[in-house]
């Protein structure tokens, strides 16, 4: 086993007695030592419970016969984090988790890891880590929060208390309204109740194949929950014994399975960057162009909060993620020879699964649309591509004109949205957000609900180089490459520049010739940036490569 090197033999002695001194059995140190990487803490929701999923894996892996050994991951709450300068961190924290995860697997030379985590940036990077180490590796999560309840409807963080800020602002609703709702919309732990970022990713692991089916859609509060954790714990043994890695999971065709189910369900923009960052590390090349094709023939079947009125807890009544994949792998969108951690394929994993209700899943012949949720979009304002969630634009924003209103950050576009400045047919310009120019690329929620919840969601546009929040609905473009930071054409644009946006035809300009644009550029200084002395983020700004790359950490440092 790969854990002899730290147990077996006399010269290990000094080994086997930190372990004695930590309660461990002689026996115990005979069988497969199995990393349980649990992100619990105290300061996410969706992750404040995984101590007892982490007790149901490690019942697992005992049953199995193996010894888990538990270590920790951080993890930021994006939602906690938004619209402040915290923001620049949770992209970034992506490459601690996988760089902190290699660093106690390779220590302790565990024989497989269980990754257990829930959240954004924490799903993509514990997968970076096991598509890295290529050790046998499984992940689970610890499932989404229940739906609120106000006023008997139901609401969520983003459809409630973030778009009713918007509300607020422009006196649609009281302050005292505002925080009624905030007091109901979040009402169990889990990651938040809609198709955004963090269920989106467990949702793809699950297509990924690196994650048990129901691993995307059973609510948190649920013994299921429970039961898929020790399930998990049991099947990462017989992964190492049958010497089941990660990289023999993670193929191209596996990506592109990941890439039609997120077409399919209408996920979170955010994937188009952790995918990538996921094939990175699994050495597998996988670019813009992938997922522009990929949803040119994937037909969009669901629509879930925030581009529809379903929840993700009636994704799981209706059959979850098998019963979709089940959908398209019938109509010849899948490949069902991909492996998954179970020793199966994604073909007899999915067999028995059906849709138990056709409004919540669609079939393929009556989908929401012909084309999948997300699309890449070029131009001169985009030359390297900027992606939109178009599933959740209203069909009078997927063409649109208008003047742009230039900002250059997102405190500067949040101040002009709430006081009212922005005028119906504009299009909101926010740059130096980006991977560099932030540093960190920070989700622009918090302008784009408020859009939503002044009511201009279907007259006004936001376009960044930055990111947007799985949460974001509306005409919201974002990963624009190249960055304002490096010099991308974003950061030439000017107010009043007719901005000219069509989804259906893929592109992004501005109405400027490109001797108007080289003029600007000549004279374009870069603003002088933030300073982050003896900072983390630093060293990431130095480091990090562009959002349509992934965002992902520079390799060429030799």
């Amino acid at each position: 086993m790969r854990s002899d090197e730290i147990k077996k033999g006399y010269a290990r002695a000094p080994h086997r007695s930190l372990f004695y001194a930590m309660g461990y059995l002689p026996e115990d140190l005979e069988k497969p030592i199995i990393g349980v990487v649990n992100a619990h803490n105290e300061v996410i929701p969706g992750h404040f419970h995984l101590d007892d999923i982490a007790q149901s894996v490690k019942m697992g892996v005992a049953a199995a016969g193996g010894t888990p050994m538990e270590f920790p991951a951080i993890g930021i709450c994006d939602g906690i984090a938004m619209n402040h300068s915290g923001m620049k961190y949770p992209l970034a924290s992506r490459e601690l988790i996988a760089d902190s995860i290699e660093a106690v697997t390779m220590g302790y030379k565990f024989d497989g890891l269980v990754l257990i985590g829930n959240c954004d940036k924490i799903v993509p990077g514990m997968l970076m880590a096991a598509a890295r180490l290529n050790i046998p590796a499984i992940y689970v999560s610890g499932g989404p929060m229940l739906p609120g309840r106000h006023k008997h409807q139901d609401t969520d963080l983003i459809k409630g208390a973030f778009e009713a800020v918007g509300q607020c602002s422009s006196g649609k609703i009281t302050e005292d309204e505002l925080e009624d709702l905030a007091a109901h919309a979040c009402p169990t732990c889990g990651s938040c109740a809609g198709m955004y970022t963090a269920n989106t990713m467990n949702c793809l692991a699950e297509a990924l194949g690196i994650a048990l089916p129901g691993n995307g859609t059973i609510p948190a509060p649920y013994g299921d929950r429970k039961a898929l954790a020790k399930r998990t714990g049991m099947e990462i043994v017989k992964m190492v014994q049958n010497d089941i890695k990660p990289r023999d999971i993670l193929t191209l065709s596996a990506f592109r399975n990941a890439i039609a189910v997120d077409m399919a369900i209408g996920g979170s923009s955010n994937t188009v960057l952790h995918l990538m960052a996921i094939a990175n590390q699994a050495q597998v090349k996988v670019d813009l162009e992938e997922f522009d094709r990929i949803s040119a023939v994937t037909p969009n079947i669901c629509k879930l909060n925030p581009s529809g009125q379903h929840r993700i807890n009636q994704l799981y009544e209706a059959g979850g993620i098998s019963a979709v994949m089940k959908t398209l792998l019938d109509g010849g969108l899948l490949d069902g020879q991909c492996l998954t951690v179970s020793g199966k394929t994604i073909a007899e994993v999915v067999q028995n699964s059906c849709v138990l209700d056709t409004e919540v899943i669609h079939s393929l012949d009556k989908a929401y649309s012909p084309t999948g949720g997300i699309a890449i979009l070029r131009g001169n304002l985009a030359p390297d591509g900027a992606v939109v969630k178009q599933a959740g634009v209203a069909a009078e924003m997927l063409v649109h004109e208008g003047k742009a209103r230039v900002y250059n950050s997102e405190e500067e576009a949040f101040e002009a949205i709430t006081n009212n400045e922005i005028n119906a047919g504009d299009v909101v310009i926010v740059r130096y957000e980006g991977p560099k120019g932030g540093p960190g690329m920070r989700e622009m929620l918090s302008p784009t609900a408020a859009i939503i919840g002044a009511g201009l969601d279907k007259e006004v546009a936001l376009i960044t180089d930055g990111r947007f929040s799985g949460g974001t609905a509306g005409a919201a473009i974002g990963h624009v490459s190249p960055e304002a930071a490096e010099g991308g054409p974003i950061g030439l644009l000017e107010d009043g520049d007719l901005i000219q946006i069509d989804i259906p035809a893929r592109q992004l300009n501005v109405a400027l010739s490109d001797e108007e644009l080289a003029k600007r550029k000549e004279k374009w200084q870069k603003p002088k940036a933030e300073i982050f002395a003896n900072s983390y983020l630093k060293r990431y700004a130095y480091l990090v490569t562009s959002a349509s790359t992934g965002a992902v950490m520079r390799d060429d440092l030799e």
